[in-house]
């Protein structure tokens, strides 16, 4: 048995995984050769499976903290695979996509993946991503909490304010709902229909993604230093956008 392994009791939750096991589903040896090399000192455990059918038993018998799952598989589509993941384990997700496939990024993100690389891919960015990801799961989670604080700016939730460098921001009420989505799921990103989910639940609108993209501008240039050269919402092309965590950011 692998070092470190976390196995629940005969009652344990479907869900309980092995936190030093990963596992990679792709369908080319040679990526799954790189990807597993990068993850070795991260992980006790490093498995690997070829289609998608391999991958969901495998989640199921050997409850992985990480699956990287490439988009494109022989015998299923990425995304429902994803969706099966989901159902049985909150494993964070890790996608493998092609520069072009911003509609499957979005979709995957939707279905429930965590986060998504494009390929072609460096092995720093690879554990760059995976580590952001464990950082952000392991991050302690305060129910009721009333502050968000990321870098130099501070949210209090009961009283509806944002400061920054200590000062007050004068935020609309959508302004403030969607830097709320965006700040309690820093370094996450959230597509367009999660922040529309998120922030316009049940409205409906002609281009929904420039109605967004105007907002986003807004709180840009009343949070950025340089709104053209944004250090805290990063845009992810064609899929939503990220708030970009800072390492005293969390909620108290």
């Amino acid at each position: 048995m692998a070092r470190g392994v976390v196995r629940g009791s005969s009652r344990c939750d479907h869900k309980s995984v092995s936190i030093d096991t990963a596992l990679i589903i792709d369908d080319e040896p040679r990526i799954r050769g790189v990807v597993s090399n990068a993850l070795a000192g991260d992980f006790d455990r490093v498995i690997e499976a070829s289609t998608g059918t391999e991958g969901l038993r495998l989640v199921l018998a050997e409850h992985p903290s990480l699956v990287v799952l490439d988009l494109g598989l022989p015998d299923a589509n990425g995304i429902t695979v994803c969706a099966e993941i989901r159902k049985s384990s909150d494993a964070l997700i890790l996608v493998l996509s092609a520069r072009h496939a911003d509609r499957e990024k979005a979709t995957l993100l939707d279905a429930g993946a965590d986060d998504y690389v494009t390929k072609p891919f460096s092995t720093l960015e690879l554990k760059a991503r995976v580590r952001a990801l464990q950082r952000r799961a392991s991050a302690p989670r305060s129910v009721g909490g009333k502050t968000i604080v990321n870098g130099e700016l501070r949210m209090d939730l009961e009283a509806r304010t944002l400061t920054s460098k200590g000062e007050l921001v004068h935020l609309t009420p959508t302004e403030w709902e969607l830097l709320r989505v965006l700040m309690a799921n820093a370094g996450k990103t959230m597509t367009h229909r999660q922040l529309f989910t998120g922030v316009w639940a049940g409205r409906q609108f002609g281009d929904a993604q420039q109605y967004l993209r105007v907002h986003i501008a807004n709180v840009r240039r009343k949070i950025e230093s340089n709104p053209l050269d944004p250090r805290y919402i990063i845009t992810e092309p064609g899929v939503g956008y990220r708030f970009t965590p800072a390492r005293n950011g969390g909620k108290t």
